[in-house]
């Protein structure tokens, strides 16, 4: 987690598109490509203690295998995931080459598709993907 994965404007982008769709229930926000991942936002009352390292390379696999399991599927392309947890969501989109990790309280499932709608036209538009 060196170099800066992202433009400042697009990770600013990033994390207001699920600050203002979440309010107060967003958690965290973390960009993530193959290789590297860079956490953009963490809302003040959680430590930074997690394993961002794991835990993303968990979710990347995770992507990979759940677009691979239903590709022929008759629901269509794969867009998202969102799991759940004792203590909060996370919400999952990811392109081919980049995703972002939203970890939030709970919402309604329209927020997320929401939020997954607008993340995924923002890394579609990225310059810097891989």
């Amino acid at each position: 987690m060196d170099a800066q994965l992202l433009a400042d404007e697009l990770a600013e982008q990033v994390v207001t598109t699920a600050r203002t769709a979440t309010g107060d229930s967003l958690r965290s926000v973390t960009y993530f490509t193959r290789s590297d991942f860079e956490q953009l936002y963490l809302r003040e009352d959680l430590q930074r203690d997690a394993d961002l390292d794991t835990f993303v390379g968990h979710e990347w696999r995770g992507f990979r295998d759940t677009r691979n399991a239903y590709r022929e599927s008759e629901l269509g392309e794969y867009r998202f995931t969102v799991r759940a947890f004792e203590n909060g969501y996370l919400l999952r989109v990811t392109g081919d080459r980049a995703g972002v990790l939203i970890t939030t309280d709970g919402l309604q499932v329209q927020s997320y598709e929401e939020i997954a709608d607008a993340i995924e036209k923002m890394l579609g538009e990225d310059p810097t993907r891989e």
